[in-house]
């Protein structure tokens, strides 16, 4: 080999690495250990954190960025500021922080910060804090990051707080300094408006100090019980209560990408222990009405059969425990745990948490950016949390997804939808997001149902968790997930429900004799259930694949020839002469306009 073909190979050799490189996954991890001294009197509290950083990444970082979610909760934060300004507010939010006193707002403070034992630049930019490193990580290298800082809790206003309308203490959501991501598209440094979240996975190590009569419930397992009491401890061993006005608590949580605790000193702590060695915890204050109280005791057998639905249809949840708290300002799902308003009636008790449990598999342990893509979050849950009612509470619904379809056709009727490719915090309306995040990511699994049959997706979802569980999924995975199940190219599917605002819209054209001919109207192409309806009063059920499929559902129906989607009508010819012809039945198509979607003719017109 000469000179010139060797340069030629060596070069080859090298973008092959490359390539190879940057198309396997890799995530980052990030393990806290942190130290923390509240002061319930002041709601302010000291803490010293460590963390051990790996950098998995195929990059060499010269920064790292940390969340301060606290600093939110300041007049004239960008939160602040978004809220009076955009033109539907949340109602909880509204003016609410800039009339906070400064006994009242939040705040993260940095007082030092090392990287292996030295000191580091870093600025505070309202909720994030910019480091500049004093030696770069390269990578497959760990460094340790070591902070002292002081905070203080917010009145309640957004998720986390003090003192929340129902009287809970302490409601401790994104309380601490929080490690950005860093995956394969760089840094995710949002500043926090109040949407949602984007984590590291670790494991964490987390000391607290609090006043002796609270009691704490969280993430993690309590990793000393005997001496904090409050319904932990072993009955069969003696507690050994620590003199003195303040107890300690100690924590680890292995494999979450976040730490919350909730605390308040008349907090009831039940334990509802699973057959297969689960442990549900629930916290509610025992001062609320009887009413109330029995709620709370109906709820846990009830969510026993949550988390089994939910490992059933999913995949197995792996932590040995999971607590229902009382707490923040509705409901908010976090690492082991959620923090839910607790005056409610039963099904409006049981409805939070059938939400909030089901976010444990979509997005905590399916760690999508729900920043970015928060249809798969808050979309996906609802999918799967409507269909858990249904079968635990025996509604009998049909379809429970169609409050979903309802709020899709809303913001559509409204002209005010958005792509669901926009970034959570940049929807020009509080509502046109909540639909395209809830009702229309809902609607993209059970319309999925409809393009390659509920069999494949139950597959899918089942294969999805197998192999992005524990992982930072994209929107491509749960495709490819569906795609691998199904056999089915899904690739158009992706593109229009979710970076496109095109919609459906099918119709009868026209039926003559024999012969039917559809129509497409809207831009969205689709796969077509026909429903014919015959002279003699029989019924045939009709199939036409989209061809951009490459394939068809299982159906009992007839499969014709597929529809090429420029094609803007399609005929085909029945066996016998036609009543009439009804596009998609079952109405899991989320078709805008469903007065073309039936079509009838009059007896006496019938050719004979």
């Amino acid at each position: 080999m000469n000179m010139k073909h060797r340069i030629a190979f060596v070069l080859m050799l090298s973008m092959l690495g490359v390539f190879a490189q940057n198309t396997s996954y890799w995530q980052q991890q990030a393990d806290y250990t942190m130290d923390i001294d509240m002061d319930v009197k002041t709601y302010q509290y000291k803490g010293k954190q460590k963390i051990e950083y790996t950098n998995n990444s195929p990059d060499v970082l010269t920064h790292v960025y940390y969340h301060l979610y606290f600093n939110a909760f300041q007049p004239n934060s960008q939160m602040d500021i978004r809220s009076r300004s955009i033109q539907d507010p949340d109602g909880r939010v509204k003016d609410r922080i800039s009339k906070l006193a400064p006994n009242e707002i939040g705040y993260i403070k940095v007082n030092s910060l090392k990287q292996n034992g030295r000191a580091v630049k870093f600025e505070t930019v309202g909720t994030i804090l910019e480091v500049e490193l004093s030696k770069p990580i390269q990578p497959g290298q760990k460094a340790t990051f070591e902070m002292d800082f002081k905070a203080q809790v917010p009145k309640q206003i957004r998720r986390s707080g003090r003192n929340n309308k129902e009287g809970v203490a302490l409601s401790m959501a994104q309380w601490y300094p929080k490690m950005a991501e860093y995956d394969f598209e760089g840094w995710h440094t949002p500043p926090y408006i109040g949407r949602e979240f984007h984590g590291i996975w670790g494991n964490f190590d987390v000391t607290i100090h609090i006043d002796k009569n609270y009691v704490i419930g969280g993430t993690g397992y309590l990793q000393n019980p005997q001496q904090v009491g409050h319904g932990y401890e072993d009955k069969n061993k003696k507690l050994k209560l620590p003199k003195g006005d303040k107890i300690t608590w100690k924590f680890k949580a292995p494999d979450v990408h976040d730490f919350t605790w909730a605390a308040d000193p008349e907090f009831n702590h039940d334990t509802y222990k699973m057959d297969n060695g689960i442990d549900l915890h629930f916290f509610y204050k025992k001062t609320m009405k009887e009413d109330f109280l029995k709620n709370w005791k109906d709820l846990q057998p009830k969510t026993a059969e949550l988390m089994k639905f939910f490992s059933e249809r999913i995949g197995q949840y792996p932590y040995k425990q999971y607590s229902v708290i009382q707490g923040g300002d509705g409901g908010m799902e976090y690492a082991m745990c959620t923090l839910i308003t607790g005056q409610r009636s039963f099904n409006s008790l049981f409805g939070v948490t059938n939400h909030e449990l089901a976010h444990t598999w979509f997005q905590f342990l399916l760690a999508t950016n729900e920043s970015k893509h928060a249809w798969m979050d808050e979309g996906f849950t609802s999918y799967i949390s409507a269909k858990a009612g249904n079968e635990i509470l025996k509604r009998g619904r049909k379809n429970p997804h169609s409050g979903s379809y309802r709020g899709y056709g809303f913001i559509v009727q409204r002209g005010v939808e958005e792509s669901l490719t926009t970034h959570s915090d940049r929807f020009d309306l509080n509502a046109a997001y909540g639909v395209a995040s809830y009702s229309k990511g809902a609607v993209f699994l059970s319309q999925l149902e409809y393009v390659i049959g509920p069999e494949n997706v139950v597959k899918g979802l089942k294969k999805y968790f197998e192999d992005f569980s524990f992982k930072h999924p994209t929107p491509n995975d749960i495709k490819r997930s569906m795609e691998k199940v199904s056999g089915i190219h899904l690739d158009w599917y992706l593109n229009e429900w979710t970076q496109t605002t095109h919609t459906i819209d099918y119709g009868v054209k026209s039926i003559d004799d024999k012969t039917v001919t559809l129509e497409r109207v809207g831009k969205m192409p689709m796969p077509i259930d026909v429903e014919v309806t015959y002279t003699d009063g029989t019924k045939e059920m009709f199939n036409i694949p989209l061809r951009m499929m490459r394939g068809e559902k299982p159906t009992k129906a007839k499969i014709l020839e597929d529809w090429g989607w420029a094609h803007p009508s399609y005929s085909f010819t029945t066996s016998k002469l036609v009543r009439s012809v009804e596009i998609d039945p079952s109405k899991l198509m989320a078709d805008v306009n469903m007065e073309n979607n039936k079509k009838e003719i009059e007896l006496e017109k019938i050719k004979e």
